[in-house]
Parts: structure tokens; C-alpha cells; sequence
């Protein structure tokens, strides 16, 4: 299961990088959002119980475990989270609010997805 999260975040990461060359920033933050939420789904399934993974499939809920279960342990570094709050709210604004998204604050979060399905992707090794 946590291969094929860790795929499917990589996928969302070039489908990201696809939008954002098209202009579509909105569309980039949402997938580089989700390539986030992926790995980290895929983080806890490998460190928590099922049950635990099956109380976070509600956004909020995956990202206060993530926080509980692997940065607050030190398992993952407290940017990681940080930067998980702060491309959900990029992401929030590219799904309901207008004006877009700006091109640098799609182009960070797509930065940040990178580094956190890299960082994921270690801890998995």
C-alpha cells in the first residue's frame, strides 16, 4: 500500500509541474497539496496501526496524526509539517477563493511537495 501512495504522490507531483507550466496555479497547488497528502498517508500506514491510519481520512485528521505520530517523535523534521498546514491553506485558496493562486506560491508548494515525498520516501527506505 505505501508504494503505491508514494507513486501516486510522485504522479501528482508531475501533474503539478505540468499546470503550472500551462498557468493553471490552482490546479498545481491542488496537486502538489495531494502528493503531500499522499506521502503522508503512506507515512503513517507504515508507523500506525490500521485503525490509527483508518481515524485520518479526513484531511485535518491526517495532518494532527502526522504531526502526533512523526514530527512531534522526531521521526520527521517540524518543517514537514509546517510546510503540510501551509500548502493545505494554498491549496484551500486554489479550491474555493479567487483571485489564483500567484505562479511563486504554486511553484514553492510544488518545491515543498518535493522535499516531503523525498523526505517520506526515506523514512519508508
Amino acid at each position: 500500500m505505501t508504494d503505491g501512495l508514494t507513486d501516486k504522490a510522485e504522479r501528482a507531483i508531475a501533474s503539478a509541474k505540468l499546470l503550472l507550466a500551462a498557468g493553471d496555479t490552482d490546479g498545481a497547488t491542488n496537486r502538489a497539496y495531494y502528493a503531500m497528502y499522499d506521502a503522508a498517508l503512506a507515512a503513517l500506514a507504515r508507523t500506525r496501526t490500521n485503525a490509527e491510519v483508518g481515524a485520518s481520512r479526513t484531511r485535518a485528521g491526517l495532518i494532527a496524526r502526522f504531526g502526533q505520530h512523526l514530527v512531534r517523535t522526531g521521526r520527521l523534521d517540524a518543517a514537514l509539517g509546517r510546510s503540510l498546514n501551509r500548502v493545505q491553506d494554498l491549496r484551500l485558496t486554489a479550491d474555493y477563493l479567487t483571485p489564483p493562486v500567484p505562479t511563486e506560491d504554486a511553484a514553492w508548494a510544488i518545491g515543498e511537495a518535493e522535499m516531503f515525498v523525498a523526505a517520506v520516501r526515506a523514512l519508508l527506505a
